[in-house]
């Protein structure tokens, strides 16, 4: 019965990638994805959340910090995680697969920039939650952009959104 519910987890995470990463491509979406998918990235967490905890006045430094340490936790989990589970990526895996020219090394699951950017914005979901929803949108486009490109499968990027999501409450409410 586990097996049958796993396979048929995993024939639906592909149906789901494979529409995501061939059914919805066209020339603009693709190129602001490309641009959207790297505030997930390292460079840009790290700059973002460091930038607002040195600079801003409070209580956004506090957030900034938050934001930060929640990173830092969720990236721990990750790491452990892609080193347990190696999950091959979907376009090393499966064929006729969209990817970007600069295909990643690591494993798939859990996405590390779906994990970022949850685990960034949540602390911030308490302090205006009239931004609440924009933080949440670039949060979600970020994590399909990793489908959309051919780096992730839907899986992947749902995990990731649960441990950032849950690095970030850990943070804001100890």
């Amino acid at each position: 019965m586990l097996t049958r519910s796993m396979d048929w987890l995993q024939q639906h995470d592909r149906l789901l990638f494979r529409w995501c990463n061939r059914k919805i491509s066209n020339k603009t979406v693709d190129f602001l994805l490309s641009l959207v998918t790297h505030m997930g990235g390292a460079t840009f967490t790290i700059v973002l959340t460091l930038s607002i905890a040195l600079f801003a006045p409070e209580p956004w430094n506090v957030m900034g910090w938050q934001s930060f340490a929640a990173l830092v936790l969720s990236f721990i989990i990750t790491a452990l995680i892609k080193r347990k589970m190696r999950r091959i990526r979907p376009y090393l895996a499966l064929e006729q697969v969209r990817f970007e020219k600069k295909p990643m090394k690591d494993h798939s699951f859990p996405s590390g920039h779906s994990t970022a950017i949850f685990s960034i914005i949540t602390p911030f979901l308490f302090i205006m939650p009239w931004l609440s929803v924009l933080l949440i949108f670039i949060a979600l486009t970020v994590a399909f952009s990793r489908i959309s490109l051919g780096f992730h499968y839907p899986s992947d990027c749902l995990a990731g959104c649960l441990i950032g999501t849950t690095s970030g409450l850990i943070i804001a409410l100890s």
